[in-house]
């Protein structure tokens, strides 16, 4: 067959009907499916040893002959079914390949898990003979549900994703939909068939067909358990922030210590960068930093048994922090451009230049609240102004972290004086120091003008960072 397509692939779970859909593809003179091709256990169906030609060592071996195998079916389109637990080497393959023919089908993730624990009791994974069809009650396990769930809907955004992103399209099919004829012969269509059905394909008949409340014993349990859940996500904390790179020009590595300082932007950055320098006896401005992701994969091979960490501040103190060192001062390393815009613009009462005689801790506590406010809008998307590293939620930059090397602690700034030597002794480093406290923030020190308002502002601001990391109010 010419076309858009050489080939297709099923995206689909156990007990989604994909027996059902590949009966009625094969009903077609057009396509030839070939059931779950890659799946690691056997090739395409149980009790088979070799599927297009191709056997299951030789696809075991190189699964790239099975996918040639498919595409070449001569006078059809051949294609399988994929499930996310098959052999992950194809699935970009197939992702990236816009020659290839992306068929999702997708089902009530309860209805499939009831469906699968029937099948699990009674052995019957597929039906042709009603006369010799078996029934059984299963009991629903909420945390096996919601590991079920979990993992059928993290696949399925996974490959939301990539055609969105390679801007291809798929044909999505629910399990209601393959007992309609048409959107049957619109898949043929699609696929570039002008070949059309006059019937479904009957030998294959429905396995479990009463309702839940008959196919689950536990069914009082199983709506308490769901009294529970939020399928519509009410209580999530938005998040309209940028999605943040790894920075890893920021990281800092030990002179000789074997440990990965990745640093927070506004935390305790100063006091830990001189504690792991303090360990090698030489200054902080000689610590190894400016690497290159090619540049800290040498120097992770390098030195095995490293360990990276990172320091979380809370919310207000960071904030503060961001504010004093960022936006109030002037000269260098404030944002000069970011603190003319927020007081020409956005009218913060900030001074001119700092020092500022008349600029006292009631003016200060003012200019501060005013910047929670920007920092309300700016985290919101709601101003033109970058969402800076400085300000940025705590979450947010370690999701970027995490696109290089996740941190292999995460420590607290309050717990660094008996937290950081522990760390350097796990790499040799028995008789290091406590690390020295921060320097206050100048002028005033958030502890001088913290209270119930500020407080509010912050957590509003942050609830992300509170939730995520279980921040209390912050303790002046």
């Amino acid at each position: 067959m010419a076309g858009q397509f050489d080939y297709f692939a099923v995206f689909a779970e156990m007990r989604t009907g994909s027996n059902f859909l590949e009966a009625n593809l094969n009903a077609f003179e057009s396509f030839e499916c070939f059931g779950e091709a890659f799946n690691p256990h056997f090739i395409g169906y149980p009790n088979r040893d070799e599927i297009a030609g191709v056997a299951q060592h030789t696809r075991d071996a190189d699964p790239m002959q099975l996918i040639k195998a498919v595409r070449d079916v001569p006078g059809k389109m051949g294609g399988f079914r994929y499930f996310h637990d098959h052999d992950p080497r194809i699935l970009d393959v197939m992702l990236d390949d816009p020659r290839c023919a992306k068929i999702i089908l997708t089902r009530n993730p309860l209805d499939s898990y009831v469906s699968w624990k029937i099948a699990q009791a009674t052995g019957q994974w597929k039906l042709t003979n009603v006369k010799r069809r078996k029934d059984s009650q299963v009991r629903f396990d909420k945390a096996e549900f919601e590991t079920h769930v979990t993992k059928l809907q993290e696949f399925q955004v996974f490959l939301l994703n990539r055609l969105q992103a390679s801007g291809q399209a798929a044909f999505y099919i629910a399990y209601e939909d393959l007992q309609n004829l048409d959107v049957l012969n619109g898949l043929a269509k699609f696929l570039g068939s002008d070949e059309r059905l006059e019937a479904l394909d009957a030998s294959l008949k429905k396995q479990n067909p009463s309702g839940l409340e008959d196919k689950v014993s536990n069914f009082r349990d199983m709506e308490q358990a769901f009294a529970g859940l939020d399928p519509f996500n009410l209580t999530r904390t938005p998040n309209f922030e940028p999605r943040r790179g790894p920075a890893v020009p920021g990281f800092v590595t030990g002179a000789h210590a074997a440990l990965l300082y990745m640093p927070i932007r506004s935390g305790p950055e100063a006091a830990v960068c001189d504690w792991l320098a303090g360990l090698d006896s030489v200054a902080a401005d000689d610590l190894p930093t400016k690497l290159n992701q090619k540049d800290l994969r040498q120097w992770k091979r390098r030195h095995p048994g490293h360990r990276g960490f990172t320091v979380v501040r809370h919310p207000v103190a960071r904030a503060h922090a961001a504010f004093c060192d960022k936006i109030l001062q002037t000269g260098p390393g404030c944002l000069a451009d970011i603190r003319k815009t927020l007081r020409n613009f956005h009218k913060l009462p900030l001074p001119g230049k700092m020092p500022d005689e008349g600029y006292d801790r009631e003016a200060h506590k003012q200019a501060f609240a005013a910047f929670l406010e920007f920092l309300k809008a700016n985290l919101a998307g709601q101003t033109n102004i970058r969402v800076d590293a400085h300000w940025a939620t705590q979450s947010a930059i370690m999701q970027g972290m995490a696109q290089f090397s996740l941190p292999d602690l995460v420590l607290r700034e309050e717990e660094l004086a008996e937290a950081l030597p522990r760390l350097a002794a796990s790499v040799g480093y028995d008789a290091a120091a406590r690390p020295a406290t921060s320097v206050p923030d100048q002028p005033f020190s958030i502890d001088e003008i913290y209270d119930e308002e500020i407080e509010t502002l912050v957590s509003d601001i942050y609830q992300r960072d509170y939730m995520m990391f279980g921040f209390r109010a912050y303790a002046a």
